[in-house]
């Protein structure tokens, strides 16, 4: 087997696919990337049994073939590289690999493309066209409050829900909770709800170009598709909670504030905050936000208060710093709106102007005020 490409282009397709491959498997095999060489184009697939990618790209063929390729040396090899012309050459029968440019040879191991496992093959049932700037936002602002809890799988996902032309996302930890309303699908005049892996959005997310993406299902898969590259992933084949009965329907008091002044005030007030609870408690007066932290235990304190836009009772509520900068800093508007109720009731945060045909709710639960 044996192709020539340049050095940069290489990288570019493995770039893309080699977050799927991990860094370490009971079963080595999956710890490679597999080349194949037909005629003039170089496919290459990696897996992780849960998700699979590949990617084509245009080479100089020599001999066609295919082996798989140890992806930890070859990727630090290729990224050492300048931009040069790059002979790839492998003994199938040995499956010994030398890399060849104008400066050097690098030899390594490969395996028997044999031993590779076989990328399952997708048959979509259902086909949704998806903007790639649009896909991105919708992942960037729904994995940060995904679960990393195992025991709770569903929530380790973020949901999509399709329904004719909107597509819905919603991401919870139990602590804070993203929902993403998107209308004016092109080609969606389907009904589907699938709950799609964390990892497999943030590869999806890696590698959605500008420009059309198609996204499909079935009962058991879903598949991202941008360019030459596809993305093939299990879906996590669990209930959702149902998210609806945490979000609070008549929260009446709303504030609006700069979204940037907020951000930077919790951040600084922040750092003196207790390190176990990361609590700090905001103050509500007519037209005034107090923000406050206290650390009993280092005898810390600090306060900063800012104008805003809030006329209704008085009230002290407190957060999880953290939950709330998670929050703030995944909202691009100028301006956010909170929707609170009492001290002990999820407040919703929204972006004071909606842009067109989108809607986003964001919602995070208050912390039990120190005494």
């Amino acid at each position: 087997m044996k192709f020539t490409a340049a050095s940069n282009e290489l990288q570019k397709s493995l770039s893309k696919i080699s977050g799927v491959v991990p860094s370490k498997s009971t079963l080595p095999i999956l710890e490679n990337i597999l080349f194949q060489v037909s005629r003039n184009t170089l496919y290459l697939a990696a897996t992780d049994l849960e998700i699979s990618m590949s990617a084509s790209m245009d080479v100089k063929g020599n001999e066609d073939g295919s082996i798989a390729v140890p992806a930890k040396r070859l990727m630090e090899t290729i990224r050492a590289l300048p931009n040069v012309q790059l002979i790839f050459h492998a003994d199938l029968p040995t499956n010994k690999i030398k890399m060849i440019t104008e400066m050097g040879e690098y030899v390594l191991m490969g395996e028997s493309s044999e031993e590779f496992p076989t990328i399952p093959q997708f048959k979509g049932e259902e086909k949704i066209v998806l903007d790639g700037e649009m896909l991105r936002k919708l992942i960037y602002r729904t994995i940060f409050s995904v679960s990393t809890d195992e025991l709770r799988p569903a929530m380790t996902g973020v949901l999509l829900q399709v329904k004719e032309n909107e597509l819905r996302a919603v991401s919870t930890d139990g602590h804070r909770l993203v929902r993403i309303n998107y209308t004016g699908l092109k080609e969606a005049k389907v009904k589907r709800e699938i709950i799609v892996p964390a990892k497999a959005l943030t590869l999806v997310a890696r590698s959605a170009e500008d420009g059309e993406n198609t996204f499909s299902v079935n009962t058991t898969h879903v598949q991202f598709s941008f360019g030459t590259t596809t993305l093939t992933s299990r879906v996590i084949e669990e209930s959702y909670p149902n998210y609806e009965s945490v979000i609070p329907l008549d929260n009446d008091k709303k504030l609006v504030v700069n979204r940037d002044l907020m951000l930077a005030s919790v951040r600084r007030v922040a750092l003196y905050s207790s390190s176990t609870t990361r609590q700090v408690r905001c103050s509500l007066k007519k037209n005034e936000l107090r923000i406050m932290a206290e650390d009993v235990d280092f005898g810390g304190e600090a306060k900063e208060k800012m104008p805003c836009d809030y006329g209704s009772d008085d009230l002290e509520i407190g957060f999880n710093s953290n939950y709330l900068t998670d929050i703030l800093s995944h909202l691009d508007s100028e301006e956010v709106e909170f929707s609170l109720g009492s001290s002990v009731r999820a407040a919703i945060i929204t972006p004071a102007k909606q842009e067109q045909n989108e809607d986003i709710l964001m919602l995070v639960m208050p912390m039990r005020l120190n005494a």
